[in-house]
């Protein structure tokens, strides 16, 4: 089965010969190694690129492990190119390599060598490419499979389709899953044998109930405002009395790292400034938070959010969350001031959208609730409801959208209608 990742591969296309390092980052078992090997790589001798000219270096396999040796990995390299023509090398899972920025920085004035690595780990890879890599690196950040890609090669209705990826995701092996059973195995296991020992192994964590409990806090908690204190304050509760604050702000940001969540900041959108904190917590993917509680809390509108979220930012957005500061009056006269939200403030170069989820909009009164924060923007981007029903694209006499989630998720141009 093959499954197209045509984001992802446009990127790698458009990235070719720029003479930079090709960092293709995202959380483990997404598809990086695939789109890298196959997709790419299928799409190269279409154009005309030899097989020999192609070196492919699977770090994970422990056949490779004396290529882990950065001096091994250079000469291995190093061998496999005999001519002038151009030479496109493909590295999966360079973290394991010490000393890899120097490898990869030996090719960077070859002028026949076009350079691809795969990383899951941000502290040694995106957050690299800024200072090792002297601008220099290119980073290409991969994420499971956005809802379009799942359906893709889905069999069924769409409506079915968004209960199983809501439930279940859309790391690429759950296609191949045969039941829920095995769908719901596959994703715990693949969350406490990959992802947790990877951060315990890396971070040398000792005390790892902590860390468990943390994630069971997130997840459950997915989309609310929240910081390492009263995240540490809620784990005092539960019997972790000597937890610091400290310690719960290192383990988000291993978490974070991993590309298991992403942090996402609030924007005072009439001031034009961030605000420090508290901030919102999405996961990269649903199935994985479902497995992290064994699929007991299944909220949709919580879901909904997040799933927004993830669809906005496989398209590049950078997202925040939305702050509208209002002047109210209490019921003496007396004016105060307070704030609406916002979920999301996207931008993307010159585009800026204002974006509201809304599982369902029953009444005027939950109408009114999702827009006051919308009216109280005083700028000429669009703003936009998405609900989770399937409907016809309507628009108010204020310029708000609203659009249902099939045509916000399988149309590209959704932000647009």
């Amino acid at each position: 089965m093959t499954i197209e990742r045509p984001i992802y591969l446009q990127k790698l296309i458009e990235s070719r010969h720029n003479h930079m390092i090709k960092i293709i980052t995202g959380v483990r078992r997404c598809g990086k190694s695939y789109l890298l090997f196959m997709l790419y790589s299928e799409w190269l001798k279409g154009q005309g690129v030899d097989d020999s000219h192609i070196i492919h270096i699977d770090l994970e396999d422990r056949r490779n492990k004396p290529l882990r040796n950065p001096d091994n990995l250079l000469a291995y390299i190093d061998s496999k190119m005999v001519d002038k023509e151009m030479y496109y090398i493909m590295v999966d899972e360079i973290q394991h390599v010490v000393e890899f920025e120097d490898v990869l920085n030996s090719y960077l004035k070859i002028m026949n060598a076009d350079i691809y690595v795969t990383g899951s780990n941000a502290r040694f890879l995106s957050k690299d490419v800024i200072t090792t890599f002297r601008g220099r690196g290119d980073e290409i950040k991969v994420y499971p499979l956005s809802f379009s890609e799942f359906m893709s090669v889905y069999d069924g209705t769409k409506e079915r389709g968004l209960d199983e990826y809501m439930t279940y995701g859309g790391m690429p092996q759950i296609i191949e899953q045969v039941n829920p059973i095995k769908k719901s195995e596959y994703l715990k296991t693949l969350f406490a044998n990959t992802y947790i020992r990877d951060i315990k192994e890396r971070y040398q964590i000792r005390n790892d109930e902590i860390m468990e409990n943390l994630l069971d806090v997130i997840s459950s908690s997915i989309g609310s405002l929240t910081n390492p204190t009263k995240l540490a304050n809620t784990l005092k509760s539960i019997r972790h009395e000597n937890v610091s604050n400290k310690t719960v702000n290192n383990y988000l940001e291993y978490i974070c790292d991993a590309f298991l969540t992403e942090r996402v900041s609030r924007f005072d959108v009439k001031g034009k400034k961030y605000i420090d904190s508290p901030y919102k917590y999405y996961f990269i993917d649903m199935g994985l938070r479902n497995a992290r509680l064994n699929f007991r809390q299944s909220e949709p509108t919580h879901l909904m959010e997040n799933l927004i979220y993830n669809e906005l930012r496989v398209r590049g957005y950078n997202v925040d969350v939305g702050i509208v500061p209002v002047a109210t009056r209490n019921s003496e006269g007396r004016q105060y001031r307070s704030q609406l939200e916002i979920d999301f403030v996207c931008n993307l170069g010159s585009k800026k959208y204002y974006i509201q989820s809304s599982y369902r909009l029953p009444d005027e009164n939950k109408i009114r609730q999702e827009e006051a924060s919308l009216r109280k923007v005083n700028d000429s981007f669009k703003k936009i409801i998405v609900l989770g029903e399937d409907i016809l694209v309507r628009r108010n006499e204020a310029g708000i959208t609203t659009i249902g989630i099939y045509d916000f998720l399988l149309n590209p141009n959704s932000l647009d209608l």
